[in-house]
């Protein structure tokens, strides 16, 4: 199986450095396409493309990880998977892997997390996917969410194609995890967004708005993803990305709208 390994934080981030090293011990054959820069936040949008059309790509030596090909791309992670499967890095992959992402991606803000983003347009592509994201403090412990991402990728290579999951670790040693749990998507993560005022815009002719994340002391559902690794739990959940629900009457009404005004 091929995997590709991306992220939202730049090639050049650790975490990503840590994750393709444990895919590589899976024994599957990695290749590693990330944005050349930070792309936090950038869902699964594909960016501007060049004047041309072309995409920016430029191949990168990694750390510790001799024999493992390494692109960075100019554009958000989302661009780097549709490349990745349309060819651009060589044999399309069988499965993307994203991720360590510093900080946690629960709650339904994971809509716009670049991070969980690559793996939904991995599913968009036809192939599965798991987002990887650890919390962070002064020491990021990389190997207990790599150790689990190897577990996670295990299980994923026998299931159906386009099966999507997220994993959240709490930042502690693997053996400090008090184990891994499937959880629901909490109404937001752990921390919440406001908007202040901000300074007045450079040219004066207007105002900005200032947009702060704050931790929050909101009772979550204690099976929620959020809370899970609050409490020292990993948290996995298994995500979707566009697709159609069941049918609903809006066609006959929109149909007998157009009728009637015609």
């Amino acid at each position: 199986m091929r995997l590709l390994v991306t992220n939202d934080d730049g090639i050049h981030a650790p975490g990503i450095h840590a994750l393709a090293r444990a895919m590589a011990r899976t024994g599957h054959e990695v290749v590693v396409a990330a944005p050349r820069d930070d792309m936090t936040g950038y869902g699964a949008a594909l960016g501007a493309f060049s004047v041309d059309g072309t995409i920016d790509v430029a191949e990168v030596d990694l750390p510790g990880l001799d024999g493992v090909p390494g692109f960075e791309v100019v554009g958000p992670p989302a661009l780097c998977v549709m490349a990745a499967r349309l060819g651009g890095f060589g044999e399309p992959p069988d499965l993307v892997v994203s991720g360590i992402n510093p900080g946690a991606n629960t709650g339904r803000a994971t809509l716009h997390s670049g991070t969980v983003g690559a793996v939904l347009t991995g599913g968009n592509f036809g192939v599965s996917g798991l987002a990887v994201s650890i919390g962070v403090d002064e020491h990021i412990h990389w190997d207990t969410a790599g150790e689990l991402a190897i577990g996670a990728v295990t299980w994923l290579a026998d299931r159906p194609s386009r099966t999507l999951l997220n994993l959240n670790v709490p930042n502690v040693a693997l053996d400090e995890l008090k184990g891994v749990r499937w959880g629901s998507l909490a109404p937001f993560g752990t921390v919440r967004a406001f908007l202040v005022d901000g300074p007045a815009s450079p040219d004066g002719s207007g105002r900005t708005l200032q947009m702060e994340l704050r931790e929050h002391n909101e009772k979550l559902p204690e099976d929620s993803d959020t809370a899970l690794v609050r409490d020292g739990y990993a948290s996995i959940t298994s995500i979707v990305g566009i697709r159609a629900t069941e049918p609903v009457p809006v066609a006959d009404h929109l149909e007998a709208h157009l009728f009637s005004v015609r």
